[in-house]
């Protein structure tokens, strides 16, 4: 069996936007990353996945705040760090990539100090860290590496901007690599190939990646498990293969069924009714309710509690055994749309 390189147990992220309004961004959120797996966070807009990730990195502030929960990077609990113990674990032990790089990178300093910031805790020369740099650029596909290490964010495109954040990422060589939407912003070609590029550097790097996206194809090619939140909790779990051919939650069937590739002939596209609840105005019951085709008078009443529907394989909801639906999905072919597994 695969070690559990981290664990998150009843994580609680909340934000206080007024004398009474609390947004619940996360709710009890428990679940573990192997080492070497790729753990997906699937779900719309505004679900917490985000949220969740930042959270393991205590990269929360005001008005912002963890109430709840424990993080555990290979058993140590990193929300008992001090500050300066928890800058040790940003960087070298777990990474991000965030979603928008021109945000992420610093315009007035060229490519090659935002690299070497990665080396800060390392005792290499100057000479060190210039040649380690010009091997990241070119192991993350960036051509004529020497040139483009003394050139500023601006000189660069989208998806150059993308593997330079990869680049200055795994200057530190981390264990756990949060990749959050590392293609939303990027045309389909260049989606591809951050895509290859995190499969192959995952494997070079024997890494464990936790993927946030609301692309199902991307989970599709790269994850080994998923879990998908609605409303700041995760609402199922399970590995890929399982979640894709027999989900057990509502809201994962409306977000399969809405899936254009993949399908068989003749299924038709359907999509979610409804909007996503405010977070700070939860409906009473299943957040979920409101959506819901199978709902009745017990999902208004009482929250769902994550049961293990099967080994491995985990839902919140009330009438689980009235999800008999099969979404005729093939996996592999939703991630083709990427290039092949």
């Amino acid at each position: 069996m695969s070690k559990t390189i981290l664990e998150v147990n009843n994580l609680q992220t909340y934000f206080f936007t007024g004398k009474t309004s609390i947004v619940k961004a996360v709710d009890d959120v428990s679940f573990l990353v192997n080492s070497g797996e790729t753990f997906a966070f699937v779900g719309e807009s505004g679900s917490g996945k985000s949220i969740t990730c930042r959270s393991i990195l205590r990269l929360i502030h005001n008005p912002g705040k963890i109430i709840n929960g424990e993080v555990k990077y290979n058993g140590i609990d990193i929300f008992k760090l001090s500050k300066n113990e928890m800058r040790k674990i940003r960087g070298k032990e777990i990474g991000i990539i965030f979603q928008e790089p021109m945000i992420a990178l610093n315009p007035v300093m060229k490519i090659k100090e935002q690299i070497y910031e990665a080396f800060l805790y390392s005792n290499m020369t100057k000479y060190e860290k210039y040649h380690k740099s010009v091997e990241l650029l070119r192991l993350v596909g960036i051509q004529f590496p020497e040139q483009r290490l003394e050139e500023y964010v601006h000189q660069y495109s989208g998806g150059m901007l993308q593997r330079v954040m990869i680049a200055t990422v795994l200057a530190a060589t981390p264990k756990i690599l949060i990749a959050d939407e590392p293609t939303t912003a990027l045309d389909v070609t260049m989606q591809n190939q951050i895509i290859k590029l995190l499969i192959e550097l995952k494997s070079q790097f024997n890494m464990s990646i936790i993927l946030v996206t609301h692309d199902l194809g991307v989970v599709a090619n790269m994850s080994d498990r998923v879990a998908v939140m609605y409303a700041g909790r995760i609402v199922e779990m399970a590995n890929t293969l399982t979640l894709f051919s027999k989900p057990k939650h509502p809201y994962t069937i409306g977000l399969l069924r809405s899936i254009p590739t993949g399908r068989k002939r003749g299924q038709y596209l359907e999509s979610i009714n409804g909007q996503p609840p405010e977070l700070d105005n939860l409906p009473p019951g299943c957040s979920f309710n409101p959506r819901c085709r199978y709902k009745d008078k017990r999902c208004i009443e009482s929250i769902p509690k994550m049961i293990e529907v099967e080994s491995g394989h985990f839902s919140a909801c009330h009438y689980i055994e009235k999800l008999t639906f099969e979404t005729g999905i093939e996996v592999n072919n939703v991630g083709a749309v990427y290039g092949e597994n």
